[in-house]
Protein backbone atom coordinates (compact mmCIF):
# COMPACT_ATOMS: atom_id res chain seq x y z
CA UNK A 1 0.00 0.00 0.00
CA UNK A 2 2.98 2.40 1.03
CA UNK A 3 4.42 2.60 -3.01
CA UNK A 4 0.15 4.11 -3.44
CA UNK A 5 0.95 6.67 -1.01
CA UNK A 6 -1.19 5.06 1.39
CA UNK A 7 -1.25 2.96 4.42
CA UNK A 8 -2.37 -0.43 5.15
CA UNK A 9 -5.42 1.25 7.72
CA UNK A 10 -6.31 3.86 5.12
CA UNK A 11 -6.64 0.62 2.73
CA UNK A 12 -8.71 -1.10 5.35
CA UNK A 13 -10.44 2.18 5.58
CA UNK A 14 -11.41 2.09 2.12
CA UNK A 15 -12.31 -1.51 1.34
CA UNK A 16 -14.56 -1.65 4.57
CA UNK A 17 -17.02 1.01 3.15
CA UNK A 18 -17.31 -1.33 0.20
CA UNK A 19 -18.34 -4.36 1.71
CA UNK A 20 -14.63 -5.98 1.57
CA UNK A 21 -13.43 -6.70 4.65
CA UNK A 22 -9.37 -6.67 4.81
CA UNK A 23 -7.28 -6.12 7.88
CA UNK A 24 -4.20 -3.86 8.09
CA UNK A 25 -0.91 -5.88 8.39
CA UNK A 26 2.67 -6.00 8.65
CA UNK A 27 4.52 -6.97 5.61
CA UNK A 28 8.13 -8.36 5.27
CA UNK A 29 10.97 -5.53 5.88
CA UNK A 30 8.07 -3.11 6.90
CA UNK A 31 9.84 -0.59 8.80
CA UNK A 32 7.05 1.30 10.16
CA UNK A 33 5.23 0.96 13.58
CA UNK A 34 2.94 -1.74 14.37
CA UNK A 35 -0.27 0.38 14.33
CA UNK A 36 0.82 1.79 10.93
CA UNK A 37 1.52 -1.21 8.80
CA UNK A 38 2.17 -0.26 5.03
CA UNK A 39 0.28 -4.15 4.30
CA UNK A 40 -3.39 -5.69 4.04
CA UNK A 41 -4.52 -8.98 4.45
CA UNK A 42 -6.62 -10.84 2.73
CA UNK A 43 -9.37 -13.52 4.37
CA UNK A 44 -9.81 -15.99 1.35
CA UNK A 45 -10.50 -19.10 3.35
CA UNK A 46 -13.92 -17.48 4.25
CA UNK A 47 -14.63 -16.67 0.38
CA UNK A 48 -13.86 -20.47 -0.83
CA UNK A 49 -15.89 -21.74 2.57
CA UNK A 50 -18.85 -19.43 1.29
CA UNK A 51 -18.04 -21.51 -2.06
CA UNK A 52 -16.12 -19.13 -4.52
CA UNK A 53 -13.37 -20.04 -6.66
CA UNK A 54 -11.14 -18.44 -9.01
CA UNK A 55 -13.36 -16.33 -10.64
CA UNK A 56 -14.70 -15.13 -7.90
CA UNK A 57 -11.32 -14.16 -6.47
CA UNK A 58 -9.98 -12.43 -10.01
CA UNK A 59 -13.46 -10.26 -9.69
CA UNK A 60 -12.83 -9.17 -5.84
CA UNK A 61 -9.39 -8.77 -6.72
CA UNK A 62 -10.42 -6.21 -9.90
CA UNK A 63 -12.91 -4.79 -7.05
CA UNK A 64 -9.70 -4.12 -4.71
CA UNK A 65 -7.40 -2.67 -7.23
CA UNK A 66 -10.66 -0.52 -8.31
CA UNK A 67 -11.03 0.82 -5.05
CA UNK A 68 -7.17 1.54 -4.00
CA UNK A 69 -6.57 3.24 -7.76
CA UNK A 70 -9.35 5.42 -7.46
CA UNK A 71 -10.05 6.19 -3.92
CA UNK A 72 -11.24 9.51 -4.70
CA UNK A 73 -13.80 8.78 -7.01
CA UNK A 74 -16.81 8.72 -4.60
CA UNK A 75 -19.15 7.81 -7.08
CA UNK A 76 -17.54 4.94 -8.15
CA UNK A 77 -17.97 3.36 -4.84
CA UNK A 78 -21.63 2.95 -4.75
CA UNK A 79 -21.27 1.19 -7.68
CA UNK A 80 -18.41 -1.44 -6.65
CA UNK A 81 -20.54 -1.33 -3.07
CA UNK A 82 -23.62 -2.84 -4.78
CA UNK A 83 -21.44 -4.98 -7.08
CA UNK A 84 -19.50 -6.84 -3.82
CA UNK A 85 -23.59 -7.36 -1.87
CA UNK A 86 -25.09 -8.95 -5.21
CA UNK A 87 -22.21 -11.48 -5.34
CA UNK A 88 -22.23 -12.13 -1.68
CA UNK A 89 -26.09 -12.71 -2.15
CA UNK A 90 -25.22 -15.11 -4.61
CA UNK A 91 -23.23 -17.05 -2.25
CA UNK A 92 -25.18 -16.91 1.39
CA UNK A 93 -23.35 -18.08 4.82
CA UNK A 94 -26.21 -20.75 5.16
CA UNK A 95 -27.72 -21.79 2.02
CA UNK A 96 -28.97 -25.09 3.01
CA UNK A 97 -30.49 -23.48 6.06
CA UNK A 98 -32.13 -20.79 3.78
CA UNK A 99 -33.09 -23.39 1.36
CA UNK A 100 -34.95 -25.76 4.18
CA UNK A 101 -36.69 -22.38 5.48
CA UNK A 102 -38.23 -21.84 1.96
CA UNK A 103 -38.95 -25.69 1.51
CA UNK A 104 -40.89 -25.15 4.75
CA UNK A 105 -38.46 -27.74 6.89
Amino acid sequence: MFSKGMMGSDAEIALGEEGITVIKNAILFDTNPPMKPCGIRIGTPALTTLGMMEAEMRQVGRWIAEVLNNRMEPNLFSKVRRQVLELAEAFPLYAARRENVHAGA
